[in-house]
């Protein structure tokens, strides 16, 4: 077949590197346009662009895919269908109704489960046990098209959600060059079910501000879920306190009582406690600090008196 991609974080590139090995014809990509990165705030070409560059595909970078430019400009390419992994920007009927097979999505859930915009930090909040991925054509409603086909795969009690998207990310790749080899011979997608609809709401900052009353587990979810983006947080002594990496403790461990927010620590070792256990801070980054062990901060800190992560 011939395709198009459209994707534009790191995510992306591992499915458009499986695209461009399997024997359907990847034409161009589409991708959104540069954006300021980097302390100089100095514009920089999306992952998926630096790639498609790397490759040599056309590569086209419109403002908003409604643009009529855009949509002449991609006709001229005569696509078949396009790939699509975390693009960006939702698709008009415009657009959609332009492609022949139309826009196949990868989305990392397993519909109708946590349609939207962060399904992967959504499971792990939610403490789902299971999550996966889903290919499907893309509609006008959020995530609600029909489906080709799905992988499962278990989400580790310690996973954050930056490893399970790549773990996700590395299965999706072969599961849409299956989907595009389906489309080939002629199978027909399965309508979604609405029973057990579930919407996956983008991620604020404030969702990751730490509540330490909640018990351990909770705790423990928010942050993974947090991690690495936008970063799990809490204030410490009128500045931003990152949690970088985490632990539970070991039963049996010696660690001091210690109440909801407040910081303890041996040489080894940095805790905070919750509403029930206390979790181990094994990396972080305080105001104005690099990135750095838990115990190496805690020695910079004098925790002789109660010291709290709010």
């Amino acid at each position: 077949m011939k395709i198009a991609f459209a994707g534009t974080p790191e995510v992306a590139v591992t499915a458009l590197d499986a695209l461009v090995e399997s024997h359907h014809e990847v034409v161009g990509v589409i991708t959104r346009p540069d954006a300021p990165a980097g302390r100089g705030k100095k514009l920089t070409a999306s992952p998926v662009a630096q790639r498609a560059e790397e490759l040599g595909l056309p590569i086209l970078k419109p403002e908003h895919p409604r643009d009529a430019d855009f949509q002449a400009e991609l006709a001229t390419w005569g696509v078949d269908a396009v790939a699509v992994v975390a693009y960006g920007a939702l698709l008009p009927q415009s657009a959609l109704d332009l492609i022949p097979h139309g826009w196949i999505n990868l989305h990392f859930s397993l519909l109708p489960r946590w349609r939207g915009a962060a399904p992967v930090q959504r499971a792990i909040l939610a403490g789902d046990n299971t999550t996966g991925a889903t290919t499907f054509r893309i509609v006008k409603a959020l995530d609600a098209g029909p489906m080709y086909r799905c992988l499962t795969m278990m989400i580790s009690s310690t996973a954050t959600s930056g490893q399970l998207l790549d773990e996700l990310a590395q299965a999706g790749g072969p599961l849409l060059v299956g989907t595009f080899d389906d489309i080939e011979n002629g199978v027909e997608p399965t309508e979604q079910s609405e029973a057990g609809v579930t919407q996956a709401a983008k991620i604020s900052t404030q969702d990751a501000h730490v509540d330490f009353v909640n018990d351990h587990v909770t705790v423990s979810r928010q942050i993974r879920a947090m991690t690495p983006a936008p970063g799990a947080w809490a204030d410490f002594n009128g500045g931003t306190f990152k949690i970088v990496e985490i632990a539970d403790v070991p039963v049996g461990a010696q660690v001091p009582q210690l109440e909801p927010g407040e910081l303890g620590a041996d040489k080894k070792h940095l805790w905070v406690g919750t509403g029930t256990a206390p979790l181990e801070l094994v990396r972080v980054k305080a105001a104005g600090k690099r990135v750095m062990a838990g115990a190496d901060w805690a020695r910079g800190v004098d925790l002789t008196e109660p010291e709290y992560l709010v």
